[in-house]
């Protein structure tokens, strides 16, 4: 079977559900091994089919960056959401307090300010939310600092309307404030601060019940550490060429690729396919041994990289020599990050069974 051929048109991507399944529930055996749940990050997909693939594989939830998206995947049937992003602007929460009359809806929060905001609006809607007090774990992103949080989960619990369960965070592979390549030193500290966190701040009377973190390279790490109760990988469900150059799966384990027509080849030495910075995310290249960017990578020839792009323009070349493709040509590459590439696209084609569906990306754009 040529999927190549039976795209209908291109630039496309093309999920391989069967590979989809198996990377959620190897996730899920995986965590279960710890006694520890399974959240995964719908940011990767956006597609409430695939949220509930990775429901029927074990998760207990989702989890989601924006409220809209939260919407998106909670109009499709899910009914178990963290937002793991500060939620912040009354313009957020008053749609917040209709959507958590309908399902379980936790909320993020990392400031007074934020809290503040939150209690207000929850006081007039007449709702309780469930909040998570994000932690900084030296990724210095959002999170309140750690010597911080016992003074800030104080001031939270003490908000009326606001229910604070647990702690959060996002790390990456980060290791005493640097960036790391070791996903098992950095997976087991991100675990450790964590739980002498929430350890701090139920010595101070707070009882916090939840403690979630990890991420695709560092999941089963935070999750081996005794007192973590959830894991929040993303990519993992359809990998990309990123994850595998950061060791985090094989090639095998990649679910997801884009399908791309050569439109041009005025030379050997390089052939133009019809899709650029609007089809390829560009917020995570690989670098190459020259020192050049690199996007993405053949699927069935890691040789083809795809190292420089414009709106509409991809540019193939080969690490070895002559490129080999001619005009009219289908290829397939590995994106170095597919979640920001997913949403690039309205539809996605999944191959189910032999078959090839177009199926739509329901939370495409929703950023608010």
């Amino acid at each position: 079977m040529d999927v190549l051929q039976m795209v209908p048109e291109t630039p496309a991507i093309v999920i391989d559900k069967q590979i989809a399944r198996r990377n959620a529930e190897a996730l899920a055996a995986e965590f279960n091994k710890y006694g520890c749940a399974y959240r995964p990050h719908s940011k990767t997909h956006k597609m409430v089919e695939f949220s509930k693939l990775q429901m029927e594989s074990g998760a207990i939830g989702i989890c989601c960056a924006k409220i809209s998206e939260a919407e998106a995947m909670a109009e499709g049937g899910i009914r178990d959401i963290f937002v793991a992003y500060p939620v912040v602007g009354e313009f957020r929460i008053r749609r917040v307090a209709r959507l958590a009359e309908k399902i379980r809806l936790i909320l993020t929060v990392d400031s007074r300010e934020g809290a503040e905001e939150l209690s207000r609006v929850a006081l007039e809607e007449g709702v309780v939310f469930e909040v998570r007090m994000e932690i900084d774990t030296q990724f210095r992103r959002t999170g309140v600092k750690r010597e911080h949080a016992v003074e800030l989960a104080k001031y939270i619990s003490a908000l009326p309307n606001l229910k604070l369960t647990g702690i959060s965070t996002f790390r990456s592979l980060t290791y005493n404030g640097e960036s790391t390549h070791d996903a098992k030193l950095a997976g087991e500290q991100e675990g450790e601060m964590l739980v002498s966190t929430a350890e701090a701040i139920r010595a101070a009377g707070i009882p916090v019940a939840e403690v979630s973190g990890g991420s695709t390279p560092t999941g089963k790490y935070v999750a081996s550490v005794k007192g973590v109760t959830e894991v929040r990988p993303g990519t993992n469900l359809f990998n990309d060429y990123g994850t595998y150059a950061e060791s985090a799966c094989e090639i095998k384990d990649i679910a997801a690729y884009l399908v791309f027509t050569v439109v041009s080849a005025p030379e050997p030495g390089y052939a133009v396919i019809d899709g650029g910075s609007k089809a390829i995310a560009t917020d995570f290249p690989l670098q190459g041994n020259d020192g050049k960017p690199e996007y993405a990578f053949g699927k069935d020839d890691a040789s083809l990289v795809v190292n420089r792009i414009y709106e509409e323009h991809g540019i193939v070349v080969r690490r070895n020599g002559n490129t080999g493709l001619k005009v009219g040509d289908r290829i397939a590459v590995y994106p170095a990050h597919i979640c920001s590439t997913i949403n690039l696209y309205n539809h996605v084609y999944v191959l189910d069974n032999n078959e090839l569906r177009k199926v739509k990306v329901d939370a495409r754009g929703m950023l608010a």
